[in-house]
């Protein structure tokens, strides 16, 4: 999953998409509210942490901007202003949550969990067939045993599995697992799915994972 920081705190910002990286999101950061709204309006992406007190652009008029343009991104306001009048603005702006400053990360992480789950499905557990993934506790099973995945593979097992049974094209891949300095013209992407491929389907007799030849990847039980 790929999240937007929009914070002016350099150092806030480095906290956060450090922790976020580490349990194993693509992040960017924008450092201004014009910054931001032109990120969000040109990239792909999963969710969005916005401060409110930004240069250029303000919080509250970047989301409004977002809101007009019908982006149904889900937002998390994170802010120092802590007033019950300066909330209930944000949320009426167009933000999903609000989250007040000083934080704790496991908060915000878990907040940020809740929203990707309001945008996809309410359940912490994706499944196909016999494969299941839980993103709270972060961990993947198929009939029943365990398979270990690193921070990559799990993104990109968890992107197949909300979009199972489509085709997803490397671009797409690309836009929500990795960031935005990614190196579009690698073979990153063939690399992890081959990877995926030996820990989710080698030992079992239904292979998921399918090669739809000149598009892309589709995850499917079923003969694409």
């Amino acid at each position: 999953m790929r999240i937007l920081i929009i914070e002016d705190e350099r150092k806030v910002a480095a906290f956060i998409q450090k922790g976020l990286e580490q349990e194993g999101y693509a992040v960017d950061v924008a450092h201004d509210g014009e910054e931001g709204a032109y990120q969000v309006e040109n990239f792909d992406y999963d969710a969005a942490i916005v401060d409110l007190m930004l240069p250029k652009l303000p919080g509250l008029e970047l989301l409004r901007r977002l809101r007009a343009r019908d982006l149904g991104l889900p937002v998390l306001i994170l802010s120092a202003k802590g007033a019950v009048e300066n909330k209930v603005a944000g949320l009426d702006a167009g933000a999903n949550d609000y989250l007040v400053k000083p934080f704790a990360f496991a908060e915000l992480s878990a907040r940020i969990r809740a929203l990707l789950r309001r945008g996809a499905q309410e359940s912490t557990t994706l499944r196909l067939a016999d494969l299941e993934m839980n993103t709270a506790t972060r961990t993947v099973t198929r009939a029943g045993r365990r398979i270990d995945l690193k921070q990559k593979e799990f993104s990109l097992l968890e992107f197949l599995l909300r979009n199972a049974r489509r085709t997803v094209t490397r671009t797409m891949i690309i836009e929500h697992v990795w960031d935005i300095h990614f190196d579009s013209v690698s073979n990153v992407v063939d690399v992890h799915i081959n990877t995926l491929r030996n820990k989710i389907d080698r030992e079992f007799p239904t292979q998921l994972i399918h090669t739809i030849r000149g598009v892309g990847y589709m995850l499917t039980d079923e003969r694409p």
